[in-house]
């Protein structure tokens, strides 16, 4: 049914998917008392899962529509990027996917709850526009590249939420945060298919290089970390079983 859709329509269906994730993770943990070490394996596998998606879909695509130069130019630029919008949101959102107490509550922190929103955001628009640049290509969207980033999103809404239930923000902070970034992750899916439909295939390619790139810097600022705090004599154990997912599912697919 969804292959009858206008292709515009597809890309933001399958973006609103994925965002709808992080909706999921936040009502697991809203709802049920989620074990941090159980967390922070879902945070490995999801890392994994991410890993291996940037590596063998992402920059591999990257590499094959625009070469090695725009592929490098738009991964540094990326990383680049997304590490100093980082840097400037500053401790207000430095814990934004901690599950423990270590979140900030806007009474200790005023300004953090939009810090934390903000930089929520800025985590899940690159995966988002991904999408929607996978279509460019026949028409189709990437299976692989939907499911890695659900799984991945799942582990990143339930952790993120816990971490805002303990600092005390209200259910409908928390849930208005993650349906906003699902309705967001759609339009930047659009964004993705319909904006770049003119552009060369160095640019698109540059561009799926600047999404991998800041999706690898935000998995070594935000999701690890988490995952290594809790499960560290298992993380990278973990973190491997979901690069491995990834990787089949990218062979199965192609």
């Amino acid at each position: 049914m969804i292959n009858m859709m206008p292709l515009w329509a597809q890309a933001t269906l399958w973006g609103l998917l994925t965002g709808g994730a992080l909706v999921i993770g936040a009502a697991i943990a809203y709802f049920i008392q989620v074990p941090k070490r159980i967390i922070a394996d879902i945070m490995a596998f999801g890392s994994g899962v991410l890993i291996s998606a940037l590596s063998f879909e992402l920059m591999d695509d990257a590499y094959h529509r625009g070469g090695f130069e725009a592929t490098s130019i738009g991964f540094l630029s990326g990383a680049m990027v997304y590490t100093l919008a980082n840097w400037m949101l500053g401790y207000r959102a430095k814990h934004r996917k901690r599950s423990g107490g270590q979140q900030a509550s806007e009474e200790q922190e005023s300004g953090s709850g939009l810090a934390i929103a903000v930089g929520s955001l800025l985590d899940g628009i690159p995966e988002s526009i991904v999408i929607g640049l996978s279509m460019l290509a026949g028409g189709v969207v990437s299976f692989v590249a939907v499911v890695a980033i659900f799984l991945s999103n799942i582990p990143e809404g339930l952790s993120s939420a816990a971490g805002m239930k303990k600092a005390g923000r209200s259910p409908k902070y928390i849930f208005g945060v993650w349906i906003s970034i699902a309705v967001a992750s759609g339009l930047a899916s659009l964004a993705g298919y319909a904006v770049f439909q003119g552009f060369s295939p160095e640019v698109i390619a540059a561009t799926t290089a600047v999404a991998a790139g800041a999706i690898l810097a935000m998995l070594i600022d935000t999701m690890i970390p988490e995952a290594f705090d809790e499960a560290h004599d298992y993380a990278g154990l973990v973190a491997a079983l979901g690069f491995l997912v990834s990787f089949m599912l990218s062979k199965l697919g192609g």
